[in-house]
């Protein structure tokens, strides 16, 4: 069993369900609201929690319903939440998800607490971190948090994965060369590095630049055709397995939740993982909402024995 450590952010997704996005000047009506937990970080947690790891989280909740409601949905996903702090006088993240009938979805942050997490909160974590086989991060809580975060697991010897959502151009190359696995998406890998992707040689261009960065490996995710994974001999397309897509919120953070927990921690098991990962994630997109959507280990791993 690994144990993973998180610093992330924690929203509560407010979902509202369209025919399809409105245009410019353009009223249209909800068919449905709902709301479930969310937030990238947590989903990630849920995943990984799921999957069967030690999960620790680190990140902040506002002192409001909201939070509340969030740390007892991660007490009841088994989600070690010591060092998950309480900003007074301030909302715990949300999230307002256009949920298309699609399936695809546009999603607007407000990130309330989550921008109060801190270098020093990741400190008070540190026992926790050098404990850990992976430390994982994205970009809805501040880069001196992240940083601070690799810089300890780096000195421990621990793996880093880092999952740069939303997209951003000014990574600082200190976090990238502390980064042992990145995630992007198209979009996300075309911001850092310039390279717009469109097929395979474009892929192979754009992780050969992160590897230039300082980056280790690369797993590219392009949706329903998959991933792109670069890192040492290893330099393909992983199909991604064929669903009905409903909802699209999580996929990605169930993708490197379950990858972390099936990963060792020298990666030499980096496409069976993936594969695995993959498989987690097509069932997440096939509920609605996000935490209710995340498979746990046991569905994931019947379903690849019956593929």
């Amino acid at each position: 069993m690994n144990k993973v450590t998180i610093v992330g952010s924690i929203n509560v997704d407010n979902i509202l369900h369209i025919k399809k996005l409105p245009q410019p000047g353009e009223t249209i009506a909800m068919t449905e609201f709902s709301k479930a937990a969310g937030g990238k970080g947590a989903n990630q947690a849920v995943a990984s929690s799921r999957a069967d790891s030690k999960t620790v989280f680190v990140g902040r909740v506002g002192s409001d319903d909201n939070g509340r409601y969030m740390l007892n949905q991660f007490k009841d996903n088994g989600i070690n939440i010591d060092h998950v702090a309480v900003t007074e006088n301030q909302q715990t993240g949300q999230a307002y998800i256009l949920l298309q009938e699609s399936g695809q979805n546009s999603i607007i942050i407000q990130h309330g607490a989550n921008f109060d997490v801190s270098a020093s909160d990741v400190r008070e974590a540190q026992d926790q971190i050098e404990d850990s086989d992976f430390v994982i991060a994205q970009f809805e809580t501040p880069l001196d948090a992240i940083i601070e975060a690799f810089k300890i697991a780096r000195n421990a010897g621990k793996a880093t994965i880092l999952n740069p959502a939303p997209a951003r151009s000014d990574i600082p190359d200190e976090l990238l060369k502390l980064t042992d696995l990145i995630t992007p998406n198209e979009t996300e890998v075309q911001s850092i590095t310039g390279i717009e992707v469109v097929d395979e040689a474009s892929m192979k261009k754009a992780a050969d630049k992160l590897h230039e960065m300082g980056v280790k490996g690369v797993i590219i995710t392009v949706g329903e055709k998959g991933s792109y994974v670069s890192y040492e001999d290893l330099e393909q397309i992983i199909p991604a397995f064929k669903v009905k897509a409903v909802d699209t919120t999580a996929a990605g953070d169930t993708f490197i939740g379950a990858l972390a927990s099936e990963l060792k921690p020298d990666l030499s098991n980096l496409k069976e993982s993936i594969i695995y990962a993959s498989k987690s994630s097509s069932f997440t997109v096939q509920k609605l909402g996000a935490f209710p959507s995340i498979p746990s280990r046991k569905i994931v791993e019947q379903a690849l024995k019956e593929d």
